[in-house]
C-alpha cells in the first residue's frame, strides 16, 4: 500500500489510477476497505513537528554570551549585597528572556496554521452512495465530488470535470485560476501545469468535478511543504550573530583584565579579599549593563516606526536584518504588480488602440497612435469591446468606493475596458439578452454566447485563444465594421508583438444567426465567423514599486522576482519595473524556469541564483533551494510571499515578508514581517528604517563602550600602581545604569542620516565596530582615564576628602559621557550639520541627567548610599572642561577623517 504514495499520478490515465488504488470509479470504496485504510494511513491531517518544551525554550534565552556577562554582574552585586542593583540587572536579563521566548513561540506556530488548513468536510461517494464526511476521514482511493466554493480536501487525480477552475495561487503562485481537465500529462509536467490534478487546500472557483484521492495528510503537496517548514533551521539574524561575536570577545577581555587586576593586587601585597573586590569593581565597570535593554528598546522603537509605514514586525531582530539585506526575492502578483488585470491594447479593424488607466476603476481614455479618439466613431472598436463584455461571466461592482470584480480577473478586465468606452454592462446585457452559452473548456479553448439582436436576428459571440478563434473565422471586420479578407499573417504579427510584452491575449469573433436559433453547441461554432479583433491585457506594475525597486538598486540591493507565472509574462513585468538594468549584460539567463532549476545540480544552481533576475513557474522546494543557494554565497536574503507554497522559503530567509491582505495564515505565521498594504514600496521603506535602527545601535555601542572601558582602566591602573580606587563598584553601577537610561537610549530617537539609501549594504561579516570606531572608543576611554584619575589625584593632593575626590571622578565620567553623546549623534557628521535641536528627546535626557547628578552630589541620602560628597565651584569647572575637551577632540577627529576620505574619493 505504501508504494502508492510515490506514483506520478498526472502521467497515468484515470482508469490506471483507479486500478493502482484498487478503487471503483463509480462506486468508490466499501466500508471495510475504508476502515482498513484509515487504520493504515491515519487521519488526513498534517503531523505537527515535536518542538522544544516551553521550559527548555525559555531557558535557551539565557544561552548567550552577553547574558552570561549580565548574570555574572548579578552574582557579583549580590555578593556585594547591593540588592537594588542586582535586581535591576537581573530584571533586564529576565525581560529580554521573556521577549525572546514570546517571539520564538510565535514563529513556531506556522505548522499549526498549516494543520488548520486541513479542517473541513468533503462530499464523497462510498459504496455507491453520496455522503458528507470529515475531511480528516478521507483515504487514498476515495471518490470526492467538487463544486464551486469547495476547498480541495486532499490531493486528487481528476476523473470528470465540467468547466472546473481551481485557484491554486496559494500553492503554486499562479495568479489566474487553473482550468482543469482529465487527460494524462507528460511525466516532466511541473506542479503548476498539472491540469488533471487537484491539490489539497486549493479553492474551487468555478464548475464541478470528480476526483479520486491519491494522497492524504503528510503525503500531499501541502504535507510536503509542512515537512520543508519543519526541516528549516531558524537562522540567527546578522545582528544577533554580531552581538554574540562581540559579546564573546568582550567576555574574554573582561575576564582577562579582571584576572590581571587580581594578580596585580596580590603582587602589591593586598589581601586576597581586597584583590578580589578590585577585580569585581573592574568587571562591573567593564560590563555594558545597558546594552541588552538599549538594543531591545531601539528595536521596539523601530518596530513602531515601521508599523506607521505599513510594515508589522513579528520578530524584533528583523528590524535590523532589513538594514543588512543584500537581496530581496519578491513575489510578482500583488507585490510588484497591482493584482488587477487591465486591458492595455486592442487590435481591431486593422488598427491598434492604446487604453490608459489601471486597475478595475472604469476610468481611462482610448488612443489611436498618439491621438485621443471618441470610441463612438470607431465601429470595429465598439464591436470588439461589446463582444468581450457580452461573452463574459464576471461582474464589475462598486463596494465602499472601491471597484471589485466578481469572477475571473481576465473577464473582469474586458468589462472595465468596455466601460472606458462608454459601454455599461447592465445596459448592454438588457439590450442584447443572452439566450444560451457554451462555457469555456480547456480542450476547446473558447467560450461562446448567443444573444438576441432584434426580432429577426441573433448573434453568437466567440472568445478564446488566438489559434482557436482564427481557425473558426473566414472573414474579418474592417474599421467601419465592413467585411474584409482575413489576413492571418498580419494578426499573428500583432500577437507576437503583444506577447513579447508579456501580455495575455484573447481573440474575439461573431456570427449572425436567425432569431429562431435558441441554443448554441460546438457544431455551431466550427466555422463561418467574422474575426473582430484582439484584446491584450496584463497585471500592470505598481508605479510606487518601480520607484522602490530603483531606490533599492541605488542602495546596492539586488531584486529578484520569484513567481508562479509564465517566464515570458514575468520577464516582461521585470523589464517594465527596471530589473533588466540591474543585470550583467553577459549573464547567460535573465529569466529561468522552474524546469531549468530542477535540472540544475547545486553548483550550477548557486551560479544561476546569483546571476538570474526572474525565476518563473517555480515549485515550493525550488524557492527554498534558491534562498539557501543565495545564503551560501554570503547574502542576507529577504523573501516575500503570500501562499502556503512560500512558507518554507519565508522561514529559511534571513527575513521573511508576508502579505497582509492576500497572504495566507501559514505565510504570515512563517514570516518575520507582514506588509499591511501588500506593496513592494513598503519593503524599501522598511529597509530604510532598518538601516537607521542599526546606525543608532552602533552609535549607542560607540558611545557606551568608552565609559565601560575607561572605568575598567581606572581600576586597573589604580591596582597596578598600588593606588586608592578612584571609583567604587556601587558608583560604577550608578554611572552605567543612569547614563545608559537617560543618555544612551536617547540615540534611539535620532533621525535617519542623509544618504542612508545611497550606501551599499553592509557585508554580513563586517563587525559592528570598524577600525575607525575602535580608535575613537580607545581615544575617548584614554581621555576619561586621564580626566578622572588626574582630577581624583589632584583633589586628594589639595586635601579634599576621599568621598569628594571620588564624587569628582564620578562626575568626570558622567559629564564626559554627556558631552561625548553629542559627538555620537552621528558617526560622521557634526552637530551643526544635524541640527542642535533636531532630537528633542536627547536634550530632555541630558537635562535630566545633569539634574540627577546634582542630586547625587548634594543629597544627603545619596551621599550615604553611594559615598558621594558635595563639590565646590572649581571642581565643576574642571568637570565641564574635561567634557568639553572630549567633545572638541572627537569633533576634530571626525572632521579630519571626513577630509581625508573626501580627498581619497576625489
Amino acid at each position: 500500500m505504501d508504494s502508492l504514495l510515490s506514483k506520478h499520478w498526472h502521467n497515468l490515465p484515470h482508469d490506471a489510477v483507479a486500478a493502482q488504488l484498487k478503487s471503483n470509479i463509480t462506486e468508490g470504496l466499501d466500508t471495510f476497505e475504508i476502515a482498513h485504510r484509515q487504520k493504515h494511513f491515519g487521519p488526513n491531517r498534517l503531523t505537527p513537528k515535536k518542538g522544544k518544551s516551553p521550559l527548555v525554550l525559555f531557558l535557551l534565552q539565557f544561552h548567550q554570551p552577553l547574558v552570561y556577562i549580565l548574570l555574572a554582574a548579578t552574582i557579583i552585586t549580590l555578593a556585594l549585597q547591593e540588592w537594588v542593583d542586582s535586581s535591576v540587572i537581573f530584571g533586564v536579563v529576565l525581560i529580554n528572556a521573556i521577549i525572546g521566548y514570546i517571539q520564538e513561540s510565535k514563529a513556531l506556530k506556522a505548522i499549526e496554521a498549516l494543520t488548520r488548513t486541513m479542517d473541513g468536510t468533503a462530499t464523497v461517494i462510498r459504496t455507491g452512495k453520496k455522503q458528507q464526511v470529515a475531511a480528516s476521514d478521507l483515504v487514498p482511493g476515495d471518490l470526492v465530488l467538487l463544486q464551486s466554493g469547495d476547498k480541495v480536501p486532499a490531493d486528487m487525480r481528476l476523473l470528470q470535470t465540467h468547466e472546473l477552475q481551481i485557484d491554486e495561487s496559494a500553492l503554486t503562485g499562479e495568479s489566474v485560476a487553473t482550468h482543469k481537465q482529465t487527460e494524462p500529462l507528460s511525466l516532466e509536467t511541473v506542479l503548476a501545469d498539472r491540469s488533471n490534478m487537484a491539490y489539497s487546500s486549493t479553492l474551487v472557483t468555478y464548475g464541478t468535478g470528480t476526483g479520486i484521492v491519491v494522497t492524504t495528510g503528510d503525503y500531499t503537496e501541502i504535507g510536503y511543504i509542512n515537512t520543508l517548514i519543519a526541516g528549516v533551521d531558524v537562522l540567527a539574524t546578522p545582528l544577533t550573530r554580531k552581538i554574540n561575536r562581540f559579546s564573546s570577545i568582550l567576555l574574554w577581555v573582561i575576564l582577562g583584565f579582571a584576572g590581571l587586576t587580581f594578580f596585580a593586587g596580590w603582587l602589591h601585597g593586598n589581601s586576597l579579599l581586597d584583590s578580589f573586590m578590585a577585580s569585581v569593581a573592574l568587571a562591573v565597570g567593564a560590563i555594558p549593563e545597558g546594552l541588552p535593554a538599549a538594543m531591545t528598546i531601539m528595536l521596539a522603537i523601530g518596530v513602531n516606526k515601521m508599523a506607521h509605514r505599513h510594515a508589522i514586525i513579528r520578530k524584533m531582530p528583523a528590524v535590523e536584518t532589513l538594514g543588512s539585506t543584500t537581496i530581496v526575492c519578491s513575489d510578482k502578483t500583488g507585490t510588484l504588480t497591482q493584482n488587477q488585470m487591465t486591458v492595455q491594447y486592442i487590435y481591431t479593424g486593422g488598427k491598434r488602440y492604446n487604453i490608459t488607466g489601471t486597475g478595475y476603476a472604469p476610468t481611462g481614455e482610448i488612443f489611436l497612435d498618439t491621438s485621443k479618439i471618441d470610441p463612438d466613431t470607431q465601429p470595429a472598436l465598439i464591436e470588439c469591446l461589446q463582444a468581450g463584455l457580452l461573452c463574459n461571466e464576471a461582474r464589475l461592482i462598486r463596494h465602499d468606493a472601491q471597484w471589485l470584480i466578481e469572477g475571473d480577473p481576465t473577464e473582469g478586465a474586458l468589462i472595465v475596458a468596455a466601460a472606458k468606452a462608454g459601454l455599461p454592462q447592465d445596459t448592454l446585457t438588457k439590450d442584447f439578452p443572452r439566450i444560451h452559452a457554451l462555457p469555456f473548456e480547456s480542450q476547446h479553448q473558447y467560450m461562446a454566447t448567443l444573444h438576441a439582436l432584434n426580432a429577426e436576428m441573433a448573434v453568437i459571440y466567440l472568445k478564446g485563444s488566438v489559434e482557436s478563434i482564427l481557425a473558426r473565422c473566414n472573414i474579418a471586420c474592417g474599421a467601419d465594421a465592413e467585411s474584409l479578407t482575413l489576413n492571418k499573417e498580419r494578426i499573428h504579427q500583432e500577437v507576437d508583438a503583444m506577447a513579447e510584452k508579456g501580455l495575455r491575449i484573447l481573440a474575439f469573433a461573431r456570427k449572425l444567426q436567425p432569431a429562431s436559433i435558441q441554443t448554441v453547441n460546438h457544431d455551431d461554432v466550427v466555422e463561418g465567423f467574422c474575426f473582430l479583433g484582439l484584446q491584450a491585457m496584463m497585471d500592470p506594475p505598481r508605479k510606487e514599486a518601480i520607484a522602490a525597486v530603483n531606490a533599492c538598486q541605488e542602495a546596492g540591493i539586488q531584486i529578484k522576482m520569484i513567481t508562479g507565472d509564465h517566464v515570458t509574462t514575468a520577464a516582461a513585468i521585470a523589464r517594465q519595473i527596471g530589473l533588466d538594468g540591474a543585470i550583467d549584460k553577459e549573464t547567460e539567463h535573465f529569466a529561468v524556469s522552474g524546469q531549468m532549476l530542477s535540472d540544475s545540480p547545486d553548483p550550477d544552481l548557486a551560479k544561476t541564483a546569483q546571476q538570474a533576475v526572474v525565476f518563473a513557474r517555480v515549485a515550493p522546494e525550488q524557492k527554498l533551494r534558491l534562498v539557501e543557494a543565495l545564503q551560501a554565497k554570503g547574502h542576507v536574503v529577504a523573501m516575500t510571499g503570500d501562499g502556503v507554497n512560500d512558507a518554507p522559503a519565508l522561514k529559511q530567509a534571513d527575513i521573511g515578508v508576508a502579505m497582509g491582505i492576500s497572504g495566507t495564515e501559514v505565510a504570515k505565521e512563517a514570516a518575520d514581517m507582514v506588509l499591511t498594504d501588500d506593496n513592494f514600496a513598503t519593503i524599501a521603506a522598511a529597509i530604510e528604517e532598518g538601516r537607521a535602527v542599526f546606525d543608532n545601535l552602533v552609535k549607542f555601542i560607540t558611545w557606551t563602550l568608552p565609559t565601560n572601558l575607561g572605568e575598567g582602566l581606572v581600576i586597573l591602573v589604580a591596582v597596578v600602581f598600588g593606588l586608592t580606587l578612584p571609583i567604587t563598584p556601587v558608583q560604577i553601577l550608578w554611572i552605567n545604569m543612569t547614563t545608559a537610561l537617560l543618555l544612551g537610549l536617547m540615540l534611539a530617537f535620532e533621525r535617519k542620516e542623509p544618504g542612508i539609501m545611497a550606501r551599499p549594504p553592509r557585508h554580513p561579516e563586517t563587525p559592528i565596530l570598524t577600525r575607525e570606531l575602535g580608535f575613537r572608543i580607545g581615544l575617548v576611554s584614554l581621555m576619561l582615564l586621564i580626566g578622572a584619575f588626574g582630577l581624583f589625584e589632584w583633589a586628594l593632593s589639595q586635601g579634599r576628602s576621599l568621598e569628594t575626590a571620588r564624587t569628582l571622578a564620578v562626575n568626570v565620567f558622567v559629564f564626559g559621557a554627556l558631552f561625548y553623546l553629542f559627538n555620537c549623534r552621528s558617526l560622521r557628521y557634526s552637530v551643526r550639520e544635524l541640527g542642535v535641536f533636531s532630537n528633542h528627546w536627547l536634550l530632555l535626557g541630558v537635562t535630566a541627567m545633569a539634574l540627577l547628578q546634582i542630586f547625587f552630589t548634594y543629597s544627603a541620602t545619596m551621599n550615604m548610599l553611594f559615598g558621594s560628597a558635595p563639590l565646590g565651584m572649581i571642581e565643576w569647572v574642571f568637570i565641564l572642561f574635561s567634557g568639553l575637551v572630549i567633545y572638541s577632540v572627537v569633533g576634530a577627529e571626525k572632521w579630519l577623517r571626513r577630509r581625508s576620505d573626501s580627498r581619497n574619493s576625489g
